[in-house]
């Protein structure tokens, strides 16, 4: 869908603002906001906090850990903020890291809250701030040395320029920008659904070959453990302790840096996001590995992480295929080959994750983790070595198959946002003109 640009546009005389349409108006945002700096008395209101994605929202809504704050801390002296306030995080605003809010509540001190003094509308100057555009200029007039400690400071913001249409013609492209994103919204929501569907599909795939095999007439007994159920006659059931070696990990001395920097892959669970590991963000040297308790993990073993927040939701399994080591939050399991093939394996522990979890979790741990001794006693059901290579074929084929069509959908979801931010852009700096569009094809 194609838009038409404004009749005219005018040179701003704002290098960074550049053209706009000839009537919308130059000013500095201390036209447009004042500081607000009103504090609660005993920090009983809603708790509010401002992030990249959402925007301003109650923090009871905020999934990410890193925003979490405990309410038994004293919230006493945090600034107010009210409907249609402005909140910025001096650190975060060249980040998207600010917003005009729909609720009443307060937020941290750290945060700037600003009151809209002009008549602007309060949803175009929301969707106008979070632009790539003014986050971009947001970042070029915040000091610091380094991104993470970026700021723009309040007499700083209110002194850089902004160029606005008229509030009627604010609520226009605003009313306009809500029902093209919800549009948008609606697709990207269909498209996370597909996915997790997916997922659960490849999930209940790989769980059925690894516990019921590939012949669906093949007679069935009771495996005598309750969450595997039946499992195919023919095959053996074997306790873990009997079937792998287990080798834990640890880490060098980060003072001496003679055991940093080597060739020598040192494995964490931020390096677990794939099924075959060959590499990893940090590498240590060979006194490095003589000098902690770290082992060299030949190629082809199961590479578990054993504890990391990650835990609550999937259990981490990879196989190296080069020598590495670990730290001290993984463990690795070597096979007798003649029995089980560490692929198997992964893929038992992939299809029976939910299960596993619940079975493998220590008890009253404050991080969450597997207990090795419900690790070692797991009893496992195991075909023969051939027909496990059998399963390993069917099921890599599949997966294959699941990664095209998840991959295809998380392209369309990018593409669907990179059209929304690019929308928003090009209509709240008058790139397009949707005055016309909004009255025919919203009102």
């Amino acid at each position: 869908m194609s838009f038409a640009s404004y009749p005219e546009y005018k040179d701003t005389g704002v290098k960074w603002l550049g053209q706009s349409p000839c009537d919308w108006k130059i000013k500095r945002f201390k036209q447009v906001f004042i500081e607000r700096d009103e504090r609660s008395l005993d920090g009983s209101e809603t708790l509010l906090s401002v992030s990249a994605y959402t925007g301003v929202s109650p923090r009871s809504e905020i999934r990410d850990q890193d925003e979490h704050i405990s309410r038994s801390e004293s919230l006493e002296g945090y600034k107010i903020c009210y409907p249609n306030d402005l909140v910025m995080n001096i650190m975060l605003a060249w980040n998207r890291g600010l917003g005009v809010s729909r609720y009443e509540g307060i937020v941290s001190p750290a945060y700037c809250v600003f009151k809209i003094v002009d008549d602007s509308d309060p949803n175009f100057l929301d969707y106008l701030l979070r632009t790539n555009e003014y986050t971009g200029y947001f970042k070029c007039f915040s000091t610091g040395v380094i991104d993470s400690r970026l700021r723009i400071y309040p007499d700083t913001f209110r002194s850089l320029h902004v160029a606005l249409p008229s509030k009627e013609e604010q609520k226009v492209i605003a009313k306009f920008l809500d029902y093209e994103t919800d549009k948008i919204d609606a697709l990207v929501s269909e498209q996370e659904r597909l996915i997790r569907l997916l997922k659960e599909k490849r999930q209940a795939v790989i769980s059925n070959a690894v516990t019921k095999g590939l012949n669906p007439k093949a007679k069935m007994k009771d495996s005598g453990v309750e969450w595997l159920g039946l499992v195919p006659e023919h095959w053996t059931l074997r306790k873990l302790k009997y079937i792998a070696e287990f080798a834990g990990g640890g880490t060098p001395s980060r003072e001496n840096l003679d055991f940093w920097n080597g060739e020598i892959p040192w494995v964490s669970p931020k390096d677990m996001k794939m099924e075959f590991l060959e590499n990893s963000e940090e590498k240590i040297t060979q006194q490095g590995l003589k000098n902690s308790s770290s082992n060299l993990i030949e190629a082809g073993q199961i590479l578990m992480v054993v504890r990391s927040g990650i835990l609550k939701h999937t259990i981490p399994v990879a196989i190296n295929i080069v020598p590495v080591s670990m730290n001290q939050d993984m463990k690795a399991l070597k096979f007798n080959k003649a029995i089980c093939s560490s692929e198997f394996f992964m893929r038992w522990v992939q299809g029976l994750n939910d299960l596993l979890l619940l079975e493998w979790a220590k008890q009253g741990a404050t991080v969450e983790s597997i207990e090795h001794n419900y690790l070692k006693e797991t009893v496992i059901p195991l075909p023969p070595l051939k027909e496990q290579i059998q399963i390993n074929e069917y099921l890599k084929k599949l997966i294959s198959e699941f990664e095209g069509l998840i991959n295809s959908s998380e392209v369309s979801i990018n593409l669907l946002q990179e059209r929304r931010s690019a929308l928003i852009s090009a209509a709240v700096t008058g790139q397009i003109d949707v005055r016309n569009y909004q009255l025919k094809e919203v009102a």
